[in-house]
Parts: structure tokens; sequence; C-alpha cells
């Protein structure tokens, strides 16, 4: 028999603990969470599933995983911060940073800027590896043509999204700031708003380390943060050597060893406060206009001026995903909801993993979730987004 955790049916933990071999075969979620919130609170909240199958530790709504894309919204809002202290301009040249020349080999012509980084409209794209190993260099990577669109340069008229944006981004930031980013995010973004989130799990608790969910691929094997409670020596990709030793990390010059594109941990409930501050409710984070900044479509889809992935991306503002955009070309499908309300947030898809933060901000009201353990052909729903994803929706809806 099914036991009810906060609205979501839940197995019980006894079945559970004898069944969790059978169950890493099964093409099912490993575990999944979600917290469904308004302005003031957190509304309500479930969990289903294990968070470590290896101990039997069921998953709650507030133990971190890594959230995949939405990270990049956590990084837009400590940029936003750095806007509002005077330390960066979204719309300044960032070679004047990084304290070397960043241009698209086909455009030279046109600076580079954070509010194009922060909205894919920068011209770079996926070609290379943005896991860079801990001795590499940002400039000589992007010196390289694979890491720019060839056909397209720094401006609002052409979208590709692109997780190599972001080491840049974080560069940015760092150059301007003398802070290392993990440590930069975790004093601008996290502590300010009261998270015990980090990126590869250098600035969270200890007991966050030790609630970690693990990551697994469908069939059982671990994909990801299979620690045990110990946080790891070397978070992210060790140097060419071997070595990880993180005191040679430069500043400004690498910007992708703490994964910005999508290495943030946390949990469901930390994704409904970050929520709670995109709908202005958070005072003193950042003002009314830095937020509306944010959320303002920087691009918007006309049936041929950017790369949709299938009709998810219709409306982009910096780094926050517009879904039900007014006006949007027919062969956009990206209304998971299925009410056609516009709504802010971000979704996040890596390691099986399937999350989202969606906020109405007209009502103030948002849902967030994460589920793992999907393979890469999760059936889609009927939008552009996977089935499962538009079940979380419901189920946080309820």
């Amino acid at each position: 028999m099914a036991v009810r955790y906060s609205g979501l049916s839940v197995l019980p933990l006894a079945c559970l603990m004898l069944c969790g071999a059978a169950h890493a075969q099964m093409d099912q979620p490993a575990a999944r969470a979600w917290a469904a919130f308004d302005r003031s609170e957190v509304v309500a909240q479930g969990a289903q599933g294990l968070a470590d199958r290896g101990a039997a530790r069921a998953v709650t709504a507030d133990d971190p995983v890594r959230i995949a894309s939405i990270s990049k919204l956590a990084v837009a809002l400590g940029v936003m911060r750095l806007v509002e202290a005077g330390v960066l301009d979204l719309d300044r040249d960032v070679s004047d940073y990084l304290g070397w020349r960043l241009r698209h080999p086909g455009f030279a012509d046109a600076p580079v800027t954070l509010r194009r980084l922060l909205s894919h409209t920068a011209g770079v794209r996926d070609g290379i590896d943005y896991a860079l190993p801990l001795d590499a260099d940002l400039e000589r990577e992007m010196r390289r043509p694979e890491a720019w669109d060839a056909a397209h340069g720094p401006s609002a008229g052409y979208f590709t999204y692109s997780n190599l944006n972001f080491p840049i981004v974080a560069a940015v930031m760092e150059a301007a700031t003398g802070e290392r980013f993990d440590r930069l995010m975790a004093a601008r973004v996290f502590t300010p708003l009261g998270l015990d989130a980090c990126f590869n799990w250098t600035t969270c608790s200890d007991a966050a380390v030790a609630h970690a969910v693990v990551l697994y691929e469908p069939d059982g094997a671990v994909a990801r943060d299979d620690i045990h409670g110990v946080r790891p020596a070397c978070g992210a990709i060790p140097a060419r050597d071997g070595g990880c030793d993180v005191s040679t990390y430069r500043l400004g010059r690498q910007g992708a060893f703490f994964s910005p594109q999508g290495g943030m941990r946390i949990s469901a409930r930390g994704l409904a406060r970050l929520g709670q501050v995109l709908a202005g409710a958070v005072p003193g984070f950042l003002s009314p206009a830095s937020l509306a900044e944010m959320a303002r479509p920087q691009w918007r889809y006309d049936g041929s001026n950017g790369e949709t992935e299938g009709g998810i991306h219709c409306a982009f503002g910096l780094a926050v995903m517009v879904l039900a955009a007014p006006d949007a070309p027919a062969d956009c499908h990206d209304d998971p909801f299925g009410d056609g309300v516009l709504r802010i947030g971000h979704s996040g898809e890596a390691y099986g993993l399937r999350s989202g933060l969606w906020l109405d901000p007209a009502s103030g009201k948002g849902v967030a979730y994460f589920v793992t353990g999907l393979p890469e052909d999760t059936p889609r729903g009927r939008s552009a987004y996977r089935a499962v994803a538009e079940e979380m929706i419901a189920t946080a809806r309820r």
C-alpha cells in the first residue's frame, strides 16, 4: 500500500529497501522532489524514491542535487547583484574585465557583452568541450573557431543556446571582483538568501554534502555524486597531469572548473527560494528594475532567427526562459503547463536528471522540481517538454 507525503504517493521505505536492486534496473525515475511556492512561503512539497540507493536513503525536498542548467539563472542573479553594485555593466565589452581580447573570429568589430552571453546571443556555440580541466586557459580555448557560430556574431538577432557562455561569464565575474567564482556565488547569492547551496560541493555545509542526491543512469549505474557524505577531493576535472591543486586556479582565465553552466547543488525548496527572488519577494536582494530586465525577452523567435531545440526556446531574457510569450510562432511548443499563461524561469537536463523552476509573475505562484534516473529518450509530452516534466508540474499544482 502506498502512503502519502505532502501530496505525493510514496512507496513505504521498507519496500524501497527490499526492492532497490530491482528498481535500479527499471526504466523508472530514481528520485523526484518538488515544491510549490508563492511570494511568502513554500505552500506544499513532496518527494519520492531514493536519494542514495546504496544507503536506502529516501529523498526529501531538502536534499541537494546537481540541478543542471537552472544553475545559469542563479549565476545571472549574481551578475545582476554585481551590476547593481557598479562592479559590472551588462553592455560593456567583457574584454575590458578579462584583460584579454574576446572576439568572434568572423565578427572582430563586434564586442561580446554580458547581455549577449546571458541571453545566448553572443555567437558562442558548444563546438568545443565546455568542461575544461583545471589547467585550461580560457583565452586559448576561445581562439578556436569551433567555439563560435560561423554565420552569426554577437547581436540580438540570432539565438544559439550554449553552455560555453557561462564559463566566460564566471571568468568575467572573477576578473572584476578578484573573487573565485564559487566563493563569490556563496557570498553574493546563497548566503544572503539563507541557502545551503553551492557549485561542485565546495561551499556547501557538511550536512548538505551528507544528503547529496546521487544521479543514476537508467540501468542503475552511478552518473554523479555518489560521495557517501564526503566532500570530493577534486570537485571537477583535474589538470591534464592528473593534479587537482585548486590553488593553481587562475581567476578570469579558466571559468569552467566550478561548472557555472550546470554544477549548482540545491534542493527543491532551495529552488523555490530562487523563485521567490524572481517574484520580487526578497526585499533588498535585487531591485524591481533589475528583476524586470532579467525577465524581459532579449530575444524572441520569429520563425527563423534561432535554434529553438524543438520549440522549447522561443523567448529568452538574461538567463531566464520565457514560456508562452504572446505572439509566438505556431511552431513554438514551450508551454508545459498547457494553459497559455506567461511564465519565467529555467529548465535543466543532465546526467539523467530533468528539472524546472517556473514562476507566474502575475500571481507570484510557482513550482520547482527535479526527477533523476531518466533515459535520454524519455517520452515527450504534449509540449516540447518531456512528459515527466509536465507530470511534475501537474503534481506540484494540485
